[in-house]
């Protein structure tokens, strides 16, 4: 063996390369929103097949996730703060979470999702795609990732928007009100059922507005590591 094959082992026992944690980070995002295009399926059509594909991506997720804290343990250096690629990969990470518990909630509670489910639903995954394109500039272009950033911020917005008059068209019940008061034929048993059904789908309501939250925090966590490497 010649001497510069054993200087260059000893280098590299001393200094390890350092893992390219812009292209893991790059990899969990484009899991999420291959996960994210399979949740808005779920939720513009109901099957349950599909949202059991949610629910295997979403283990795919975590799996990925612990490989890349492996190798952030084990890294001799990183490009950015330890903790920045930390709170970046764990808030990706939950953006897929709250999808699968929202498939769950959906199939305990045994009801259709409907049209603002899934318009609340898309406006995540375009905002996951934002985060996407984002990581992807982080390492050649960080201060044209700002814009990204901001986009997945607004899609976050537009989501609560969204859910907010879902919330308002949901419990106009005033027809109901009126028949109770006029003690219709099984007015009583209509306004129950209505109650159920209401606290139902608020339920994935708020759930999905939690997501979109998970959504603004991975923004941030974005937000931050671009003013921090910018």
């Amino acid at each position: 063996m010649s001497d510069s094959s054993l200087v260059t082992k000893l280098i590299d026992r001393v200094f390890p390369v350092m893992p390219d944690f812009y292209g893991l980070i790059t990899t969990q995002a484009e899991q999420v929103c291959r996960s994210m295009e399979v949740f808005v399926q779920f939720m513009e059509s109901g099957d349950m097949e599909i949202g059991n594909r949610v629910r295997a991506m979403e283990k795919e997720g975590d799996e990925l996730k612990a490989k890349h804290m492996e190798i952030l343990n084990k890294a001799f250096a990183t490009p950015m703060d330890r903790e920045d690629i930390y709170r970046a990969i764990v808030t990706i990470d939950e953006i897929l979470n709250y999808a699968k518990t929202t498939v769950r909630e959906i199939e305990a509670l045994e009801i259709k999702p409907d049209e603002p489910m899934a318009k609340m639903a898309r406006l995540i995954c375009d905002g996951s795609y934002q985060l996407l394109e984002g990581y992807k500039k982080l390492a050649s272009k960080p201060m044209e990732a700002e814009a990204n950033a901001a986009a997945a911020r607004k899609a976050e917005r537009s989501t609560e928007k969204v859910y907010r008059a879902a919330l308002a068209e949901l419990f106009k019940a005033d027809h109901l009100v009126a028949a109770l008061q006029e003690r219709k034929e099984g007015a009583e048993v209509e306004a129950m059922r209505y109650v159920i059904e209401t606290f139902k789908r608020r339920e994935v309501y708020r759930h999905l507005s939690n997501a979109a939250d998970r959504l603004e925090h991975a923004a941030s966590v974005l937000h931050d590591i671009v003013v921090q490497i910018a």
